[in-house]
């Protein structure tokens, strides 16, 4: 089996990588194109108490338990399937349940720090930054998290004040640095066409499928 293109997608909370991410899955099938996602690789505070929780600082590059992705990574580089962990955004802890991931063709490793840590960046063919401005990426991060992960707007808009945007300006945007390609996430659709095209670049024997 030939060895999987990684592909790394960065860039700020509310940017749009997850939803490059899926696009590219969807252009590609899910038996060529498989996902990590770095906040299912938050560490686990089930052993602090929930108050406590609520109050860490989870943009900054320790709250991603970074050894069990590198190694995890590696693996499937190698061949071998894993049991990816999932993360509870209401309790800030890990779920029971995983997800069994076998070697894809295409890995992608996405989230806000995936273009950080070198030992990650070593392992990928393509790195790609997702570029957009506070503003809109502040909206999509507020709908999300109200939405999807049950949190009050005002709490919402303290955490992006008090680390969020902070720490972006610190770790996150001085990644771009180590991106191959910088896509507009304000153009989401072109972005993932981009994206793509570099992917077909790089594994021409990897067909991506019929558009709609």
């Amino acid at each position: 089996m030939a060895r999987p293109l990684i592909v790394g997608i960065g860039g700020p909370s509310g940017s749009g990588k997850t939803t490059i991410a899926n696009a590219i899955c969807l252009r590609f099938g899910p038996e060529q194109c498989a996902v990590l996602r770095l906040d299912d690789y938050y560490r686990d505070l089930a052993h602090i108490p929930l108050e406590r929780r609520a109050q860490w600082n989870f943009d900054a590059p320790d709250a991603i338990e970074i050894e069990l992705l590198v190694a995890q990574a590696e693996t499937l580089i190698r061949g071998g399937r894993i049991h990816s962990p999932t993360y509870d955004f209401v309790t800030h802890s890990r779920k029971a349940e995983t997800r069994c991931i076998v070697p894809p063709p295409i890995l992608i490793i996405e989230g806000t720090l995936a273009l950080h840590w070198r030992e990650l960046c070593a392992h990928m063919g393509i790195r790609a930054y997702v570029h957009a401005e506070e503003r809109l990426c502040f909206e999509r991060r507020l709908d999300r998290d109200v939405n999807e992960r049950g949190r009050s707007a005002p709490s919402v808009l303290d955490q992006w004040r008090s680390t969020v945007w902070p720490m972006h300006v610190v770790y996150v945007l001085p990644s771009r640095a180590h991106a191959d390609l910088v896509l507009d996430g304000s153009k989401l659709p072109d972005a993932a066409e981009t994206l793509a095209d570099a992917i077909a670049r790089s594994r021409p024997d990897l067909a991506a499928l019929p558009g709609p």
